[in-house]
């Protein structure tokens, strides 16, 4: 999952015969370690790029829109967003979802953990899950912008 999705972030084609290897060290957290190593090995890896790109090795067309991602749930029946470990071993469904900076999915996992669920409430965690991602990539775009900006 975390590999898949940070590939969605950059034309391979560009990149050519490289590798990146992105360590997704989680080191604190209460809950959605998958979906926090995907944000934030998104940070890691558009750094690493963007040095490539600015030293002018690898051009700036290679980064394709930015990927976050982030859990969603149901809890005695209403739809929650970035679960804690707690509320996860108690959600009636756990869902992670990647998307990127246009809105679209990358990647959508999602299991009911009893009885099966509506597609209301599926809609209810896509919903949370939007707001959620658009604050990530505006967290994320903010962070770029002040500490490893494009020359």
């Amino acid at each position: 999952m975390i590999g898949r999705s940070l590939r969605a972030a950059v034309d391979l084609r560009q990149l050519g015969a490289r590798t990146c290897i992105v360590d997704c060290d989680v080191i604190q957290a209460d809950g959605g370690t998958r979906t926090a190593a995907i944000t934030g090995g998104y940070l890691a890896l558009a750094i690493g790029l963007r040095k490539l790109i600015s030293a002018h090795v690898l051009p700036a067309s290679l980064l394709l829109p930015p990927i976050a991602a982030i859990s969603t749930g149901m809890l005695s029946g209403e739809a929650c967003l970035d679960l804690s470990y707690v509320e996860d071993v108690h959600a009636e469904v756990d869902r992670n979802v990647v998307m990127n900076g246009e809105g679209k999915f990358i990647e959508l996992q999602g299991t009911a953990e009893g009885p099966p669920f509506a597609a209301d409430a599926l809609d209810d965690m896509l919903a949370l899950a939007r707001k959620g991602i658009d604050r990530l990539l505006e967290i994320q775009s903010h962070f770029l912008e002040t500490h490893a900006p494009l020359a």
